[in-house]
């Protein structure tokens, strides 16, 4: 996409939504707000965006106390984007690195996620590559990246909220699967300060409301991204990604983001 087209590949269009259907003014603001949240996150620069790679440190949190501490290296791979984009779609693959000496290692991509240790490959749950994933496809810097031309995907203003003491622009963001992910905008720079979003537990058979807050934004070159992410579970903090750096549209090649040929494949624990 170029600058040219830039335009073009916003949201909808000012008076029909993707649908057809005429849009209410609420859809129409909510549509307005995405564009300059895309603009200050970079606008065509962001939508080019190949792939990433964030270096720091990322915390774990049990009952509101660090259970775990890593150095870590996160590397994120953009699939093209199909358009439309079909429901099944997961358009990233992800390497999550952790330790002094990078040698435990996480891999999600279309096909799954595992676990890479010095014995083998183990692949994960079930239920942990879900949860993953409906986190990931959720997220609101995803959504603006891979899931625009999604059909059913709409936006709708909720008007002028307060934050951490912070005046946001509030936007609900709803998908043909019911989901409906709410969105907290800097009322100064349109970049997201938070998300909140009820996700079913299979296990506990409930609704869990997940948030996310996105802090410290930095820019490189064209493209501005969060240097810290927190993660809530139910008003309990759950995860920290304090990020020193990051770098954009690196030399990573397909095989970082895949099992490696001949690696052993341990036995999958139970979910």
């Amino acid at each position: 996409m170029t600058r040219r087209t830039f335009a073009a590949s916003l949201i909808g269009a000012a008076a029909f939504g993707q649908s057809g259907e005429p849009v209410t003014k609420a859809q129409r603001r909510g549509q307005e707000l995405m564009q300059q949240t895309l603009r200050a996150l970079g606008g065509p620069a962001f939508l080019n965006m190949q792939n990433r790679m964030e270096e720091g440190r990322a915390y774990q949190f049990y009952r509101e106390r660090l259970s775990g501490l890593a150095i870590a290296r996160f590397y994120t791979q953009y699939a093209p984007t199909p358009n439309p984009v079909p429901e099944s779609f997961y358009g990233i693959a992800e390497r999550l690195v952790y330790g002094k000496k990078q040698d435990d290692v996480v891999i999600f991509n279309v096909e799954g996620g595992w676990e890479l240790t010095f014995r083998g490959a183990r692949p994960l749950p079930d239920d942990t590559v879900a949860k993953h994933k409906d986190s990931a496809i959720t997220n609101i810097l995803y959504i603006l990246r891979q899931r625009l031309h999604e059909p059913g995907l709409s936006f709708e203003s909720r008007g002028v909220d307060v934050v951490d003491n912070r005046r946001v622009e509030t936007v609900d963001v709803y998908d043909n699967a019911n989901r409906t992910i709410t969105v907290y905008l800097s009322a100064e720079t349109m970049l997201p300060v938070m998300q909140r979003y009820n996700r079913f537990d299979d296990f506990y058979k409930e609704k869990i409301e997940e948030v996310t807050r996105f802090s410290k934004y930095k820019t490189e070159g064209e493209i501005t991204w969060p240097m810290d992410v927190g993660r809530e579970h139910d008003g309990e903090k759950v995860y920290q990604m304090f990020a020193e750096s990051y770098k954009v549209n690196g030399n990573f090649p397909d095989s970082m983001f895949k099992l490696p040929p001949g690696l052993k494949l341990l036995e999958k624990p139970k979910s």
